[in-house]
């Protein structure tokens, strides 16, 4: 797929690139080679391949969902400079 001067035009205004004259013919040449890598891509045959989301096997251990450990409140609050009502008390910020 050969890209035209335009397409160069159309695509640096979509992302409001300045381009000049003098640089149009460079990235049309670059994109025609893009282009072509991604037409060669679609040619690979991939009927039966999985889709993957990265390239090593990741396999995570699961653990229970289990509360371990709670109700341990008032040894929390213990570290607070104020506490009030079972929470953290804290100066008043907003007016």
């Amino acid at each position: 797929m050969a890209v035209t001067a335009e397409t160069v035009r159309t695509v640096a205004r979509l992302a409001r690139l300045r381009v000049s004259d003098d640089e149009i013919p460079a990235l049309q040449e670059e994109l025609t080679r893009i282009l072509s890598w991604v037409d060669q891509l679609q040619a690979v045959d991939t009927t039966g391949v999985e889709p993957m989301t990265r390239v090593m096997p990741v396999t995570r251990a699961w653990r229970a969902d289990e509360v371990t450990d709670g109700d341990c409140r008032d040894a929390l609050l213990a570290n607070a400079p104020q506490a009030v009502h079972g929470f953290f008390a804290v100066p008043k910020v907003i007016e």
